[in-house]
């Protein structure tokens, strides 16, 4: 599945028990359609995600970041301790591409591991 969205603040890197790291994040998604009234509804939906893979993408992974996604999503619900039910949807994150240009997506291009710079000899004919 494959989400696009703004990171709603900068992310986090956990270090669990066994060592490994994680990167924990959030991102916001805009919907619009139009009710049988004819009026535009606009509909956000968060999204807690987690990227398993590296945690040099932190440094990206800011506040405001346009970000596309690539992974699994899954749904969670919890009772709060005022007694109230919540429900959150989860994104297990393989793959991040910035949509933003300048600085970020350079840094992103390091940071990953992801080069982009194909020379002549680079072309498949």
């Amino acid at each position: 599945m494959n989400i696009i969205g703004r990171v709603t603040k900068d992310a986090q890197v956990r270090t669990l028990s066994n060592s490994k790291q994680v990167v924990n994040f959030s991102v916001a998604t805009n919907d619009s359609y139009r009710n049988k009234a004819g009026e535009r509804i606009e509909q956000t939906t968060f999204f807690d995600c987690a990227y398993w893979l590296s945690a040099k993408v932190v440094t990206i992974l800011t506040k405001g970041t346009l970000v596309e996604l690539t992974g699994r999503v899954s749904a969670r619900g919890w009772t709060g301790n005022n007694g109230e039910v919540y429900a959150g949807l989860n994104f297990n994150t393989s793959q991040i591409k910035l949509h933003a240009g300048g600085k970020k997506s350079e840094t992103a291009q390091t940071a990953t591991g992801i080069n982009n710079n194909k020379t002549e000899n680079d072309l498949p004919f």
